[in-house]
């Protein structure tokens, strides 16, 4: 054989052994195909239930915390009519009596 002859066999030869190496390779993927598929359909199903989890938990916290702003908004009115009705109802003295002359 010659130099050429010899070098195209070569090629040919790893032609076809590449040619087979990659059939089986896509074979196997092939064959775990829906398997594999439905694996990562059901890690995807998992993670958006527990996100909706998480989701849920903030909301019912959320919630919690606008319960307590508004009863300790109620509270701070409350406080504030109660100093109102201090205020007004403790009698003047003589200080409050008198105009004040710092204008």
């Amino acid at each position: 054989m010659s130099r050429p002859q010899v070098l195209v066999f070569f090629l040919l030869m790893i032609v076809f052994i590449s040619q087979f190496k990659w059939k089986q390779q896509f074979g196997n993927e092939i064959e775990q195909g829906p398997n594999a598929f439905q694996k990562e359909l059901l890690a995807f199903k998992k993670e958006e239930a527990v996100k909706e989890k998480i989701l849920l938990s903030q909301e019912k916290n959320i919630q919690k915390l606008k319960e307590l702003v508004r009863n300790l908004g109620e509270q701070l009115l409350q406080c504030r009519g109660e100093t109102e009705v201090n205020v007004s109802s403790k009698p003047m003295t003589e200080l409050d009596r008198r105009p004040n002359h710092e204008d």
